[in-house]
This record gives structure tokens, sequence and C-alpha cells, in this order.
């Protein structure tokens, strides 16, 4: 086969590809913890860390010197869109939560069962709001 042959064969399999309506999906990607809005409406100023860690879970990102200092941090990006990062920050003083402050992505597990429900890989929790039975 000479190169000339070959060129027009791998344009007529992308030109079949195409005319096909086969589009390549990106699946969106989601990193770090996702927090639930009900669990961060409870945080009060005294909790401590152990309270504070059952409602939200262990911070990703642990400074093993600032331990006054718990940051939880996710990022999601759909398709070719640029990812999207968001940080919210506790601070603790003698174990007691003083304040906090930054964004989350609330609920974002409601619409990641959504998102993936199309392609039947996560197994339906009848508990969710929003899963689909």
């Amino acid at each position: 086969m000479t190169m000339q042959t070959m060129r027009k064969a791998y344009l007529l399999i992308l030109t079949v590809l195409l005319a096909s309506g086969c589009v390549i999906y990106r699946q969106p990607v989601f990193q770090g913890t996702l927090l639930e809005k009900t669990n961060v409406d409870q945080l009060k100023e005294g909790l401590s860390h152990a309270q504070v860690q059952a409602l939200l879970g262990t911070p990703v990102v642990a400074d093993p010197f600032h331990d006054a200092r718990w940051d939880y941090t996710a990022s999601q990006q759909h398709r070719h869109h640029r990812p999207e990062v968001k940080t919210l920050t506790l601070w603790f003083q003698d174990d007691k939560l003083v304040r906090w402050e930054g964004e989350y992505f609330p609920e974002q597990d409601v619409g990641l069962v959504y998102e993936m429900a199309k392609f039947g890989n996560l197994p339906k929790d009848k508990d969710k709001k929003g899963a689909k039975h």
C-alpha cells in the first residue's frame, strides 16, 4: 500500500466515524471531598475536631504542621471545560472550631448520580434524593 492510499483510507475511516454520529464522550471528573449541604449547615463554633470529622469526614489536605487548619478541597471538570476548584477552610483553636470560610460543591453528589445514571454504572441508592428508582 502506498502512502497516498493509506492517507485516503484513514480519511475515509475518519469521515465514516464522524458521519455516523460517533462522538467521543468525556466523563466528568470529580476529585476531593464532596460535602453535603446538610452537614456543612450543622457546623457551629465550639465543635471539636472529632465532631467536625464526623460531619464532614477527613480533610483531603492535612498539613501535619498546622493542625489548627483543615482544608476540604474538591474539583470538578466537565468535558472540555477548565477544572473548577473550591476549598472550604476551617480553623480550630484548642481543639474547638472557631471559624470557617470558602466554597464547596453543595449537593454535588445528587448531580453526579443523575449524570452517571445515564450509563448505569452506579448502584441505585434509594436513600439519596435524586436517585432514580
